[in-house]
């Protein structure tokens, strides 16, 4: 069994998903060989210096419950999402995750998926694109990072109010996957069954791509009083509630 999940935002200031999250690692993800989080685990990181701030502790109890699962023997992914594309190979040591790249070809031995956290896709909005492509440059993360903890996190949380702001200013199309871009892209990985989040705009879409029926799934954003993680069972796909 494999699972899939993304959107959490994990952040102190969400006791609710943090507990919804803490269970599910406790319990319902034991039962599964793989779990796979395709980005936005936190809602900001800092840096991976963060796990070592005496001042706060989130992220590193955080950090060592995937620790406990993979210890379980549960093998854990992670992809980078647009609020956590910093964590890097401190992270991935102390929690023993993988860091994936994105996208990333999931090929099982019945089917093939691609996994995504869904924001490259979102062509539409030109100005977060702009960002995306910046804030990927090793130049401007070692530029970031070089940078006090302190300073670091103000930076972080003045970029989350600006980014909820613009959500509220921006046309709602421009915060779902363009069309063309999402066909290009399942054509461009052989046709296969795409997983994503990002846009917390749970569904799943058929898309018609060469007069190929691909299947598009959507995860969910986690909220305070549940979460939701898509189940592979082998054969197929389900979503199941968490609370």
């Amino acid at each position: 069994m494999i699972l899939f999940i993304s959107d959490l935002h994990l952040a102190p200031q969400a006791p609710g998903v943090t507990r919804i999250f803490r269970d599910f690692l406790a319990g319902r993800a034991r039962a599964a060989e793989q779990l796979f989080i395709l980005g936005d685990l936190f809602e900001a990181w800092p840096g991976d210096d963060c796990l070592d701030d005496p001042e706060e502790s989130f992220a590193a109890d955080i950090v060592d419950a995937l620790r406990a699962l993979v210890t379980a023997g549960v093998a854990v992914s992670v992809l980078h999402g647009n609020r956590d594309f910093l964590l890097g190979e401190h992270f991935a040591a102390r929690s023993g995750a993988r860091l994936l790249p994105d996208p990333y070809v999931l090929s099982l031995p019945t089917w093939q998926f691609v996994l995504s956290h869904g924001d490259l896709l979102c062509t539409d909005d030109h100005e977060y694109q702009a960002f995306r492509s910046l804030a990927r440059r090793p130049d401007w993360q070692s530029a970031f990072l070089a940078r006090s903890l302190a300073e670091r996190k103000a930076m972080a949380g003045a970029a989350r109010r600006q980014s909820e702001s613009a959500k509220r200013e921006k046309a709602g199309y421009l915060m779902d996957v363009n069309a063309g871009a999402s066909d290009d892209f399942l054509r461009a990985h052989g046709y296969a069954t795409m997983i994503h989040g990002h846009t917390h705009r749970p569904a799943t879409h058929d898309h018609l791509v060469d007069g190929i029926h691909v299947e598009r799934w959507v995860l969910a954003d986690w909220q305070e009083t549940q979460g939701e993680c898509l189940v592979w069972d082998g054969r197929t796909l389900r979503r199941e509630r968490l609370h």
